[in-house]
């Protein structure tokens, strides 16, 4: 990339930032990061389940319900790399996601691949109408946007989705951190499964459930600064912006 390139990917993430932040804390406006919140769900269930398909389990199936919440079913594998994955693989994907849209000019490629892999993990994974819908209509726009759209609408694009996951993984994280231990996920659904946190001290054991919590913020935040630090401050630091 170019440095003329590097200041206009930069300039993108600071406006994508300012408009998430903008609408964030509008409650009227709220309604419009519906769709983002589906998008986070559905990575941070699919954390769960690649991670249990690597570890040699089985992915069964995931579901995303219209509060925003989900649920990823598994059988096997590693549960103690399971029950992290989604949180911290959700920080994970919002780090690398932001570091790939804004160091290299390839983001019609990676705007549509990222849409090519939603579709195919809806297809094999999604089993309930709000997942399908979810992952769908986001293959279509990533797809769509990624073959029609323009270099920086790609790389505002992708630094929106990379802004609005990885800060919503931390906050998942800080809210987890406010009842760890008596939390339940999906309770509307009926479903009632407890949170990743108590999942894992009721599992693996060694840290109680907040402190999991502790470790996965700790963590997230980690991943997130690091990938903003490779992304604009040393660049900048090194004039190479």
């Amino acid at each position: 990339m170019t440095r003329h390139d590097r200041r206009r990917s930069l300039l993108l993430a600071v406006l994508a930032f300012i408009l998430v932040m903008i609408v964030w804390q509008i409650p009227d406006l709220n309604v419009v990061l519906t769709p983002f919140r589906y998008f986070v769900t559905t990575i941070h269930e699919l954390g769960h389940g690649l991670t249990a398909l690597i570890s040699g389990g089985q992915f069964v199936r995931y579901e995303v319900f219209e509060t925003g919440a989900g649920v990823a079913t598994t059988a096997g594998g590693w549960r103690w790399l399971i029950l992290p994955a989604g949180y911290v693989g959700t920080a994970l994907f919002g780090a690398a996601l932001l570091y790939a849209a804004n160091r290299t000019h390839h983001t019609r490629i990676i705007a549509t691949g990222l849409g090519l892999l939603f579709a195919a993990f809806t297809l094999l994974f999604a089993r309930n109408l709000t997942g399908i819908l979810a992952g769908g209509l986001t293959a279509t726009v990533l797809i769509l946007i990624g073959r029609k759209g323009s270099i920086p609408l790609n790389t505002f694009l992708l630094n929106v989705l990379a802004i609005v996951t990885g800060l919503n993984a931390v906050l998942d994280l800080v809210a987890l951190l406010h009842s760890p231990s008596v939390g339940l996920l999906n309770a509307g659904s009926g479903l009632g499964t407890p949170n990743d946190a108590l999942a894992m001290a009721q599992t693996v054991g060694f840290l109680p459930a907040i402190g999991w919590a502790i470790v996965w913020t700790g963590t997230a935040l980690g991943l997130l600064g690091l990938s903003a630090y490779h992304t604009f401050w040393r660049p900048l630091r090194d004039g190479e912006i």
